[in-house]
């Protein structure tokens, strides 16, 4: 069994992957002596399941999500020698959207959001672990952008709010405040679930809509 696929095992369990990596070459914002960097998101289907049964999630405090991440991550990272780095906690905050794109597996889409190979524009990462080892990671694939030809997130949202021109926030929260919002609200945001790969996620509609609900409060 290979190093990737012996932490991969770890992961499972916990309905968690490897969602990307690199190589490190430059130490800058991550522990010392860091060799590999792995990105951490949810393994679906299941991962939503999974996560609403824990005892961070059924105890009702705030924060449920980040708080079971940073239980299960560290535990993980503890296992194997490694440092637990959260997306959450700052400021400052760590680039996890650089090292998403460092990856290899998550590019800047033509709404500017990432897009993952597997997650879409469902991409999400809930911690990473810095390794101090170097361990064998399988190449990058293709851009998938780049053979879309459709490129229905640029004319999924009904008010434009994501373009390649970036994010018009508050155009956005006015048309989740309106009646024709509420598909988005219960099924997450339209322009997300427009692209292909994230049709192929098998994200359930309902972490969709406790996002949103967490987005516009």
């Amino acid at each position: 069994m290979t190093r990737l696929a012996t932490i991969e095992a770890l992961l499972k369990p916990h309905r968690l992957s490897v969602m990307g990596g690199f190589a490190v070459t430059d130490e800058a914002d991550l522990p010392q002596g860091t060799k590999t960097l792995l990105l951490i998101g949810p393994d679906e289907p299941g991962f939503w399941p999974h996560l609403t049964a824990q005892p961070e999630w059924q105890s009702g405090a705030a924060d449920p999500i980040d708080r079971w991440s940073y239980r299960v991550i560290s535990q993980i990272g503890a296992d194997l020698g490694a440092t637990a780095l959260f997306p959450f906690g700052g400021p400052p905050w760590l680039p996890f959207y650089q090292w998403a794109l460092r990856s290899g597996r998550a590019w800047d889409s033509p709404v500017r959001l990432l897009v993952h190979d597997q997650m879409g524009l469902f991409a999400s990462y809930r911690g990473a672990l810095a390794l101090r080892e170097t361990v064998a990671l399988p190449p990058p694939p293709p851009n998938p952008c780049a053979s879309c030809t459709a490129k229905p997130c640029l004319t999924a949202c009904p008010v434009q709010a994501l373009t390649n021109a970036g994010y018009e926030l508050p155009s956005c929260h006015r048309f989740l405040d309106s009646p024709n919002g509420a598909d988005c609200m219960k099924f997450g945001c339209v322009n997300r679930r427009a692209c292909p790969l994230s049709q192929g996620y098998a994200r359930l509609p309902e972490q969709s809509a406790y996002h949103m609900r967490q987005f516009h409060k």
